[in-house]
């Protein structure tokens, strides 16, 4: 590649980053378009997070071998390049990388490999944070001349620029719904609530005072109805305010629990939830506590909060009425969002339930301390 045609990929690449506004379509167009301007055959990205976390984030023309079950092996394990990553040994375009992936599928005997075997490796940085890696291979390809890795790295370095715009795109957009959820939320509190509160109050006053039976079953019933959509209200504030639990968990939970009428006692025992797992079992136990303001026939509950080497433990227990075996896999829109809150925190949900004894809810958080290989 003579020297118009690097200034000309830079310039493509600059251009193409400056017009997107997401992360998934600025990795994935980027990826697409270098590999076209350089000829290469096929690339991966991944982000890195916490823990030795990864996904991946954007990958074009991979083989059979790596996109087989929907590029699972890829999501998936471990690898030398995502080792070199989090040990901070690899700190800019490496040449070359043997690939662990293709070794086990060869293996495996997975298919295809298109005859990559080796790839480059280009950290991706936004400042002295590393936040993801860059792969490109192509057939037979074993070398990487020093001019190829001065252009991925300047490639990187592109990305990097553009996942900062982005990332404070993104923040600044959610400090603007922030603040809308907690005008609205407000003006529901200020106005409808207590616009209810007056409904209800005045209904339960007019009740005592007349003495036409049917006119009496009337308001008994505005009296209940009101109340029922000021429980719902309470909880529609509750769901609007911040994702960010600055009082804590165990605080958020038991005084969420006092406005739905419950006495909610809960125990912990980790000294400190990550902020995920924290806001993921936060909302399965607001889920949780309606389902038994409305139907477990009961005012009381029980939250655990425990941890083992390997997970996060939340127990939510009522001794309340209870459902028969099987109901609880019926579909209901509750629950199974709260076992795909349960999922997106790497762990599982199950329900126990005994008709007159009461329903215990266990829900794990993995501590996403993977093993790579």
């Amino acid at each position: 590649m003579n020297r118009q045609d690097e200034l000309f990929l830079i310039k493509s690449i600059a251009e193409r980053l400056n017009k997107e506004t997401t992360l998934n379509n600025m990795l994935q167009g980027v990826l697409e378009q270098l590999l076209e301007l350089t000829g290469l055959k096929a690339g991966w990205i991944f982000l890195t997070g916490p823990g030795r976390s990864f996904e991946l984030a954007a990958s074009s023309h991979l083989p059979q071998a790596l996109s087989c079950e929907d590029r699972r092996y890829m999501r998936t394990g471990g690898c030398y390049c995502l080792n070199q990553c989090f040990d901070g040994s690899l700190t800019e375009a490496s040449n070359i990388i043997e690939c662990k992936r293709i070794e086990d599928a060869i293996e495996q005997k997975r298919g295809d490999i298109g005859g990559i075997t080796h790839h480059a490796s280009v950290p991706l940085k936004s400042g002295t944070e590393t936040f993801g890696l860059l792969n490109v291979a192509s057939p037979a390809k074993k070398t990487f001349s020093s001019e190829e890795l001065m252009i991925l790295e300047s490639v990187s370095l592109q990305i990097g620029t553009a996942w900062e715009r982005i990332r404070l795109a993104e923040r600044e957009k959610d400090s603007l719904v922030l603040e809308e959820r907690n005008r609205l939320a407000r003006d529901l509190h200020d106005s409808v609530n207590q616009q209810l509160f007056s409904i209800m109050f005045t209904a339960k006053g007019l009740e005592r005072n007349v003495t036409d039976p049917a006119v009496s079953t009337g308001l008994k019933e505005v009296h209940t109805m009101t109340k029922e959509a000021l429980a719902q209200m309470k909880t529609l504030i509750w769901q609007l305010r911040p994702d960010s639990i600055p009082e804590g968990l165990q605080r958020r939970i038991t005084a969420y629990g006092k406005e739905q009428d419950l006495h909610v006692s809960c125990r912990t025992i980790p000294a400190q939830l990550p902020p995920h797992v924290q806001n993921g079992f936060w909302k399965i136990a607001r889920e949780a506590l309606n389902n038994i303001r409305k139907h477990a026939g009961t005012r009381e509950a029980e939250v655990t909060l425990d941890e083992t080497k390997e997970q996060y433990i939340m127990t939510i227990t009522d001794r309340g009425k209870g459902f028969p075996e099987g109901q609880a896999d019926s579909g209901c829109l509750g629950l199974i969002s709260m076992r795909e809150r349960a999922v997106l925190l790497n762990g599982l949900m199950s329900i126990e339930s005994t008709p007159g004894i009461g329903t215990s809810i266990t829900v794990t958080a993995g501590k996403e301390e993977n093993e790579y290989g």
